[in-house]
């Protein structure tokens, strides 16, 4: 009897080892596809970095060498923008009036931050500081008034007042009412792209970082 318990305890161990390597091989497959998992969201991660940096840097190192002529697209944008702003304060239907008709959640409190941002903006533009960020918002923002004003007047429900004169609705409605709209977005977008042009602050700021880090570099070939 014992020699037989021997052999099926033998036997037990034998049977046992097939298991124990297929548990050893999962657990290091299931270790393996962790480390490739936490490698992949590494990379990704590193991508999305230099993906954001990219954009900030974009946005923060406009071109500047642009030709002087552009103040003069600032100067049109921006005004408009700044009295636009300086408007909604002044006359309530400009402001919280028009807010409240087109159902803008919290509508003093918009209609406020909006105008803020207008005047601030618009003065921005046209100093040509920070000109890149303030004409990417504006565009989001002309955009978002369009798609607010505009679909009701081509369907003829606009909760604000029709245009005196036809056409009062429809496509050709929409395009006479979008001109405004229109032509500060295109100015807008040129400003993204081409930047503030040399007359601007964008340009005296990206000199001063450029002959300070020359003379940084200078400094440290000296030590």
């Amino acid at each position: 009897m014992c020699y037989f318990g021997v052999l099926l305890h033998e036997a037990g161990k034998v049977l046992d080892k097939p298991i124990l390597n297929q548990v050893k091989l999962m657990d290091a497959v299931n270790s393996f596809r962790q480390c490739s998992e936490v490698q992949m969201f590494a990379s990704l991660f590193k991508r999305k970095q230099k993906v954001m940096k990219k954009v900030i840097n974009w946005f923060f190192n406009p071109p500047v060498t642009g030709q002087s002529t552009i103040l003069i697209i600032r100067l049109m944008a921006g005004s408009v923008f700044f009295w636009e702003g300086i408007l909604k304060f002044v006359y309530a239907n400009q402001g919280v009036g028009r807010f409240t008709k087109l159902g803008f959640p919290f509508p003093a409190t918009t209609a406020h931050i909006i105008a803020t941002g207008e005047i601030i903006g618009g003065l921005l533009l046209i100093f040509g500081l920070f000109t890149r960020i303030t004409a990417f918002y504006f565009i989001i923002q002309m955009i978002v008034a369009v798609l607010s004003t505009k679909i009701d007047l081509y369907f003829g429900t606009s909760p604000l007042p029709l245009p005196p004169a036809p056409p009062k609705m429809g496509p050709w409605a929409v395009l006479h009412e979008i001109r405004s709209d229109y032509a500060q977005i295109l100015s807008c977008l040129f400003l993204l792209i081409e930047g503030a042009g040399r007359r601007s602050l964008d340009f005296i700021v990206s000199t001063a970082k450029k002959v300070y880090s020359i003379s940084e570099k200078q400094t440290a070939v000296k030590i």
